[in-house]
């Protein structure tokens, strides 16, 4: 068994190549984590319009057809989370983490908010990003685990979507019919989607945490250094949280832009003193992804603030 360019003489540019492909490999599988997750979402809300008589203008909202914007998301989410380096990409997952934490928190015992789960979308690719990016470090066939991990999550995202599809078209027939096993299904027990993506969100962002602590910890020669670069991060994330938390009560589209630029921007004043050039010009990229998701998942966001 040979790893994709073993049979290649070593030169600089092939080396570069191949980790370009790696890039693009694991932005694929984040890209196809968040096209999983909307799809998901898109099924249990409009599951719960069609229960609501008052919400019919947002059932058909939610079942519009739009056949070419789910691969754009996917081409598009996937260039930025492979053009986002590991670094920047740790500290977005770490701050959605602390984020969630205090959100879930003030939530209460038992309540959940599928709100979050679509301001998580772009620090999912990330998590995703980050984890492989750590699991496969040093891995002797790594371009062909990347390959055979987007190939699956290529899978999963098709068949997630062709759910959503289903479900948008043929739910309302299919339930009272009571002859399609996937819609009797979703009918019994389409409630507990919240708990299934909370469960795998956990268990992702529990990986991915790790993940990112030790790719953050890694450029660092010494404990003063790290202390040097934890301490202003800590301060900036805790400011971020208090920031979310009393903005909270409020919602709107404008809302949600004018905190992803709060947070971007605090993000970037604190490269600016500790990181790189590099993660000065990965910050904008990610501010792109994050705008790129919210903007995609628009109608989403409205049925949940109608809920």
């Amino acid at each position: 068994m040979f790893s994709l360019g073993s049979w290649l003489p070593a030169l600089p540019g092939l080396a570069w190549g191949w980790a370009l492909l790696d890039a693009l490999l694991q932005g694929l599988v984040g890209a196809c984590a968040v096209s999983v997750l909307c799809s998901l979402l898109k099924v249990y809300l409009y599951i719960q319009c069609v229960n609501n008589p008052e919400r019919q203008a947002e059932k058909e909202a939610i079942a519009a057809r739009r056949p070419l914007l789910e691969p754009l998301h996917v081409l598009v989410l996937t260039g930025v989370l492979a053009l986002v380096g590991s670094r920047v990409a740790a500290l977005v997952v770490l701050e959605f983490s602390l984020r969630a934490v205090s959100t879930i928190l003030s939530l209460g015992k038992g309540a959940h908010s599928s709100q979050l789960y679509l301001l998580c979308q772009y620090s999912l690719g990330c998590g995703v990003s980050c984890g492989l990016s750590f699991l496969l470090e040093g891995a002797p066939h790594r371009s062909w685990n990347l390959v055979l991990a987007a190939g699956l999550a290529g899978l999963l995202a098709l068949q997630a979507r062709r759910l959503a599809r289903h479900v948008c078209a043929l739910y309302e027939l299919h339930s009272r019919a009571r002859y399609c096993g996937v819609c009797i299904l979703l009918l019994a027990a389409g409630h507990g989607i919240p708990r299934l993506l909370r469960n795998a969100l956990a268990l992702t962002f529990a990986v991915a945490d790790l993940a990112a602590v030790e790719l953050i910890n890694r450029d660092f020669l010494s404990t003063g250094e790290a202390v040097r670069f934890w301490t202003p991060l800590t301060i900036c994330y805790t400011l971020l949280v208090v920031y979310m938390q009393e903005s909270r009560q409020s919602t709107g589209r404008g809302l949600v832009f004018r905190t992803v630029v709060v947070r971007m921007g605090g993000l970037f004043i604190l490269l600016l003193t500790v990181g790189r050039w590099t993660d000065i010009l990965h910050v904008f990229v990610s501010l792109l992804g994050e705008l790129w998701c919210l903007l995609r998942s628009g109608v989403l966001l409205e049925s949940c603030w109608k809920q």
